[in-house]
């Protein structure tokens, strides 16, 4: 790690977050704590590479961007992301969406949660913790969210109540404990089975409270396939124990 560099990597993954991204950047650029970001664009069509690149101008060496070809999805994206923190010597590397779900200022306390005295060394924002919640769902989708980390862990008792959550920070030896090749899974399920194979590891897991709210500019991402990825790929993780760290 360079001299003065930053201890703690935000990776962002975007696709069509021009309405988005600036105000992102500047607010984790804002926050107290001294976070790096690296922003890992697909092939955005829409000009959110070249709006990052403005930011690196104005920010400097707290923002880095990594282009890739096309659509590849979340789970390729933070892999990605994952290993270029490690191999830039970051000790704290946190995931998060760009389109204000996550509330930025949340991040202090994320990395509050590994970086301190405690045992924990991944930390997760989570909505199904006392003093968590969600803002502007329906109540179909609050059913569906809260149903998954049912079932989620009724089968794989992974002992995280909010086991979806993409709001996750990780000491960098529980990623390098991980085999980030061996992942599997692109889209939710990559989510359960980072959480996953990090418990398997016998890394201890904590949950953060926040609060989860839904996105305002821009279109969501999600999709049936998505949610069927998920479903299938709890009972692969279930069954297929030594495949995924067991």
């Amino acid at each position: 790690m360079k001299m003065g560099m930053s201890k703690s990597l935000v990776i962002i993954p975007t696709y069509n977050e021009k309405e988005n991204v600036v105000a992102m950047l500047e607010a984790v650029m804002g926050l107290d704590n001294d976070f790096s970001v690296l922003v890992v664009d697909d092939g955005s069509p829409d000009g959110t590479a070249d709006l990052v690149k403005n930011q690196m101008s104005i920010f400097g060496e707290r923002i880095h961007i990594l282009e890739r070809a096309g659509k590849l999805g979340l789970g390729t994206a933070y892999i990605a992301g994952f290993k270029w923190a490690l191999k830039q010597g970051f000790e704290y590397i946190f995931e998060m969406d760009c389109d204000f779900s996550h509330n930025p200022k949340d991040l202090v306390r994320l990395h509050a949660a590994i970086a301190g005295t405690e045992e924990a060394s991944v930390s997760v924002g989570s909505r199904y913790v006392m003093g968590g919640g969600v803002v502007n769902w329906p109540l179909g989708r609050r059913v569906i969210s809260r149903g998954a980390s049912i079932y989620v862990n009724s089968v794989l008792w992974l002992g995280v109540k909010d086991s979806t959550a993409g709001f996750v920070g990780y000491r960098s030896e529980v990623l390098r404990a991980i085999d980030l090749d061996a992942v599997e899974f692109i889209g939710y399920a990559f989510q359960i089975e980072m959480k996953l194979r990090a418990k398997r590891k016998g890394f201890h897991i904590v949950e953060v409270p926040i609060s989860f709210c839904d996105r305002v500019l821009g279109t969501s991402k999600m999709s049936m396939d998505i949610f069927r990825e998920a479903f299938l790929g709890v009972l692969k993780m279930k069954f297929f124990r030594k495949k995924f760290g067991g």
